[in-house]
């Protein structure tokens, strides 16, 4: 690359990367994860559209899996162990046993009933049984579910790209053939489970040495803690275990350490995944040549979307369930749910550099089936959520909070709003029973400052300013919001009730 040519990369790619940045709000709006949106954009600068070509599907296979270590690694560090932690034994379930009924259900269904060979039946059902992350959450976002729901999907989706990825590697390189289903079913759990004790290694040392680490400057946190990640990555491919299972675990343990800069490193983390993201669907869109797909494969991507989304998924969560069992609404609700994303066209490039055959037209097909799937189930997914009476109702935002870390003393500095709706209205400052630590250091209202005593009585949108240990910081917050729902009736109850 010469210099004209770097300028005129930097030219279009700026303009591309800001397009879609802004187009994020627009996706949001109609219920669709972003993902359309920058496929189609690569689809338009392709050789269906400006014309610039791009046909490496090495190069793809390799940006598409540090792209997907990105987004894990985000995933990983901005995801709540306390949360998510109910949830994992279903998710892990659905990531290993649900993910082995969905490809076994997709190849049978693909070769009997499409009439597939048996190595495209079969890698069609390994490419499309895990969940995609960002699809997922990009349409939930705006559907209020509670948080086992939330806290399985998220566990899937971070869990099972990993065994998918050594499963589709071993079908393309014929290590099946040559090692039988049972050696192969013992090397992807081999994989996973030492991908699992490297993430934790990682995790739990990088932890280590980040709070002993003075670094002279806060901006260099954020990068330390992610290039951890991807050490956990390099670690995990290098002693060949799963190198996703690493760097999600990895980034779990990390982003739920007492680490300097949390807030900080998670904003850049999350920052650095919607760069991840543009920049994977844009190059998967100019992957693509529409002149390829014929009315044969759109018939063949909808009859295997069908079998995947009313058989197979199904199939999968029921049988994962029993783990975990849960009502029969929240399973039809994740049968629903899972939406595919970026992760099956990414792993169809496994199959193209290895030069299987046939593999252009199964990378045309996942394309078609992901594109129609997630037009036609993502707009509907708060619908189903409603009928099926998983949706929770919108709690009313009667306290806003926001935080900043004070990283010199551990402590963060809370700013918090009370609004027209708060029964903190009326409470005095000693009446809150903050736990033993913090405090309220200042209320401004109507633009004044007052510093205040335990006799201070709160109003209607004053804005308060609280210091609290970190430690303390959950218990301070959990207090703040149930005065805020119950008021005085509350002055008994103690935070962790």
């Amino acid at each position: 690359m010469d210099i004209e040519q770097l300028d005129e990369f930097l030219l279009v790619g700026s303009a591309v990367t800001l397009a879609a940045i802004l187009a994020v709000r627009l996706s949001s709006r109609a219920g669709l994860p972003s993902l359309l949106i920058y496929l189609l954009m690569g689809v338009a600068l392709g050789e269906a559209g400006l014309g610039i070509p791009f046909e490496d599907a090495a190069l793809a296979h390799a940006l598409g899996f540090a792209a997907l270590a990105v987004i894990l690694a985000e995933g990983g560090l901005t995801t709540s162990w306390r949360d998510a932690r109910p949830s994992m034994p279903l998710g892990l379930s659905l990531a290993t046993i649900g993910v082995a009924v969905s490809v076994t259900v997709v190849a049978l269904g693909a070769h009997y009933l499409l009439g597939l060979p048996w190595t495209i039946a079969i890698l069609l059902g390994a490419v499309t049984s895990p969940t995609d992350a960002a699809a997922v959450f990009s349409v939930l976002r705006v559907v209020p579910l509670p948080q086992r729901l939330v806290g399985s999907l998220e566990a899937e989706s971070g869990l099972n790209d990993a065994p998918t990825v050594v499963l589709v590697t071993l079908v393309s390189t014929g290590a099946v053939a040559d090692h039988g289903p049972f050696v192969t079913v013992a090397i992807v759990a081999g994989e996973l489970v030492g991908g699992v004790l490297v993430g934790l290694l990682v995790g739990r040392g990088g932890a280590w040495v980040m709070r002993r680490a003075a670094l002279p400057s806060s901006g260099l946190y954020p990068l330390a803690v992610m290039t951890l990640t991807f050490l956990a990555y390099g670690v995990a491919a290098g002693v060949h275990a799963s190198g996703f299972a690493g760097v999600y675990v990895a980034a779990l343990v990390l982003g739920n350490s007492e680490l300097p800069h949390r807030g900080a490193t998670r904003s850049f983390a999350e920052g650095v995944a919607w760069l991840a993201q543009i920049g994977l669907f844009v190059m998967l869109g100019l992957l693509l040549s529409p002149g390829r797909i014929t009315l044969g494969t759109v018939g063949l991507a909808i009859a295997a979307g069908l079998l995947l989304t009313f058989v197979a998924r199904p199939l999968s969560v029921a049988v994962s369930a029993v783990v975990q069992p849960m009502p029969w609404r929240d399973l039809a609700f994740l049968s629903f749910a899972g939406l595919r994303g970026a992760v099956p066209i990414v792993l169809t490039t496994i199959p193209l550099a290895e030069g299987v055959a046939s593999s252009d037209w199964l990378f045309d097909l996942v394309f078609v089936l992901v594109v129609v799937f997630t037009v036609a189930t993502g707009p509907t997914l708060p619908w189903v959520a409603r009928v099926l009476g998983v949706a929770q109702r919108a709690e009313p935002r009667d306290l806003e909070l926001e935080a900043a870390p004070l990283e010199r003393v551990a402590a963060d500095l809370l700013q918090v709003r009370i609004s027209s709706r708060s029964r903190l209205h009326g409470v005095e400052v000693a009446e809150l029973r903050l736990p033993t630590g913090a405090s309220v250091s200042l209320v401004i209202r109507d633009g004044q400052t007052i510093v205040p005593d335990g006799r201070t009585v709160l109003r209607r949108h004053d804005d308060l300013l609280l210091v609290t240990p970190r430690a303390l910081r959950e218990r301070t917050e959990q207090r703040l919001r149930l005065v805020s729902s119950r008021g005085r009736l509350a002055r008994w109850a103690l935070p962790d009730d």
